[in-house]
């Protein structure tokens, strides 16, 4: 299994230009494994709808539906365990909580997390892809 970021899982739902090949070629070679999306995502996208940062062609009801059923998508459950190693991520680590729960649930699933944020491209405990 690989672990999505937020931003990532969007463009591939919405089909995004900004989801490059690379990172279109890791998604499908992970479909029948599972493609992981922390329940923090969900709430991260109610969140970018609810302040208009996020504008979606259906209610966010909908959307989160269709997103959770395609291919793949296995939804991860934000437990304690991930909740703490969210608070005691090992090096620096920027503020973000959203950041901070998907970080902490690639390193407690022990899976690489697809991701194009700068600031998590650059921290060096968790695995990623590229």
């Amino acid at each position: 299994m690989i672990l999505m970021d937020t931003h990532i899982w969007i463009w591939w739902i919405h089909n995004d230009d900004r989801l490059t090949d690379s990172v279109r070629e890791h998604i499908e070679a992970n479909e029948d494994e599972g493609l992981g999306i922390s329940v923090f995502s969900c709430w991260e996208v109610a969140k970018l709808v609810e302040v208009k940062k996020l504008i979606l062609p259906c209610s966010i009801d909908e959307w989160m539906d269709t997103a959770l059923a395609y291919p793949g998508i296995q939804q991860i459950e934000l437990t304690p365990e991930i909740a703490i190693e969210s608070t005691k991520l090992p090096g620096e680590f920027h503020r973000d909580p959203a950041d901070q729960i998907i970080v902490a649930t690639a390193r407690i699933y022990d899976c690489p997390l697809l991701t194009v944020d700068e600031k998590i491209l650059s921290y060096s405990h968790v695995q990623l892809l590229k």
